[in-house]
């Protein structure tokens, strides 16, 4: 009797564990070395950051990319080119990998994914992009 309910709760288990596996992304994550590489080819990769616009100021990023945020990303993917390979860009890369399945989903060539702060904790440099200064005199209006 014991053998019949630890064969139906190892039933119950692997069925859990592959429901679970179901959700889980696809989406390869990157390490620097990936990242450099792919970086040393600008003309054909793509760098879009799925971060809100203050974790990328106040992070920092790479040096060129696209900026769609993870919940827009689906509203704007006409606007994404396909002539590139693609690296989606999150903090730790879980928004990314999403956003990488989803590339990935609607037939785009997706690398990876990469996390901007694991890719400076392996000795990376990330891009501080601060936000314009306005001067005085510019915020005066003209007179005429």
């Amino acid at each position: 009797m014991k053998t019949a309910g630890v064969t139906v709760m190892l039933a119950v288990l692997v069925t859990l564990s592959a429901a679970a596996q179901e959700g889980a992304s696809t989406a390869k994550v990157l390490k620097r070395a990936d990242i450099d590489a792919l970086l040393a080819q600008p003309a054909n990769v793509l760098v879009i950051d799925v971060r809100r616009p203050d974790e990328i100021g106040s992070i920092g990023g790479f040096p060129v990319y696209l900026n769609v945020q993870a919940g827009d990303l689906e509203k704007r993917l006409q606007l994404i080119p396909k002539d590139r390979v693609i690296i989606t860009v999150s903090n730790h890369a879980s928004r990314a990998k999403r956003a990488a399945d989803l590339l990935q989903k609607n037939g785009f060539n997706v690398a990876g994914a990469a996390g901007a702060q694991d890719y400076e904790a392996e000795g990376g440099a990330l891009v501080k992009i601060a936000p314009p200064v306005r001067n005085a005199a510019s915020a005066e209006p003209r007179k005429q």
